[in-house]
């Protein structure tokens, strides 16, 4: 049995189309707002300050990612015809954000991992200084 067949009406698509680009220009000004938040983040340990950084600069760039992808998508959807295409639509959109998803969630782990490894080789090496200097007050 055929899907039926209902054409959205232009005035209801344009209407559409009008708030998704207002929420757009909205999102822009807080991306804006939050990329200067970011920038001013500041930490006390040289290496984990590199890295949350990068990890910041990283997750804000994956969300404006994410986020205009939507919108994408929201600009599709009001244009779409029928039924069919927005289900096409929804399904393509979903495929693609999985795997977009992944492969940041995985970029995002490897920082998390050399900001681990940087941090333990950095109190490795405090502790071992110190440690030797225990040992030469000791000896000395």
């Amino acid at each position: 049995m055929p899907t039926p067949s209902y054409e959205i009406p232009s005035d209801m698509r344009d209407m559409a189309e009008k708030s998704v680009d207002q929420a757009s220009r909205a999102f822009d000004g807080f991306m804006t707002a939050a990329q200067k938040a970011a920038g001013q983040a500041d930490t006390t340990a040289a290496t984990v300050q590199s890295n949350a950084k990068t990890m910041g600069t990283k997750a804000m760039g994956f969300a404006e990612t994410n986020v205009r992808s939507a919108f994408d998508l929201a600009r599709k959807l009001v244009r779409a015809k029928d039924l069919q295409e927005v289900l096409a639509l929804q399904s393509d959109y979903a495929k693609s954000q999985m795997t977009t998803i992944q492969e940041q969630a995985k970029e995002l782990g490897s920082i998390m991992q050399s900001t681990a490894q940087g941090v333990a080789q950095s109190a490795s090496q405090s502790v071992k200084t110190a440690a030797d200097e225990v040992l030469n007050k000791t000896q000395g």
